[in-house]
């Protein structure tokens, strides 16, 4: 397999790696085929991502997209980090193998999870956020 330099660099030294102790939100998905788990926690603060980490269990791929996902969503609106999609990552990261494409699905959905548990504590609507999932190949197998 193939992977891009970037790929590397994020497996190799991944950024955002921890827990955010007081996080605005959290989530975590996992899919249970692969059996990697994927833990997104958020700061937010005016309704803008100060801070993302991650505590991910899975291959070198989960750790890369993971990291990269955290990357792109920080500084971010709330509403704009919905545009951080598996797709978004796998480019920023300059593409993964077709078998680890199922580890870009996780780093959307565990962000999208913490969104989400953001929005439930705050009594607030993201507009076009769906409810997480337990498994993310439910979803990405249904669509």
């Amino acid at each position: 397999m193939e992977y891009s330099e970037k790929v590397m660099d994020h497996f190799m030294n991944p950024r955002n790696v921890g827990e955010i102790a007081d996080a605005s939100g959290v989530g975590q998905v996992g899919n249970a085929k692969c059996g990697d788990i994927m833990k997104v926690y958020l700061k937010i603060e005016n309704g803008i991502v100060q801070d993302a980490k991650f505590k991910t269990f899975g291959c070198g791929a989960a750790v890369a997209t993971s990291s990269m996902a955290t990357e792109l969503v920080k500084g971010k609106s709330v509403q704009d980090a919905l545009t951080v999609t598996n797709k978004a990552v796998m480019e920023a990261l300059d593409g993964l193998p077709p078998a680890k494409v199922h580890c870009s699905c996780l780093a959307e959905e565990a962000l999208h999870a913490a969104l989400w548990d953001y929005a439930e504590k705050n009594h607030i609507v993201i507009d076009g956020l769906k409810p997480p999932v337990e498994d993310v190949d439910e979803r990405h197998h249904a669509e």
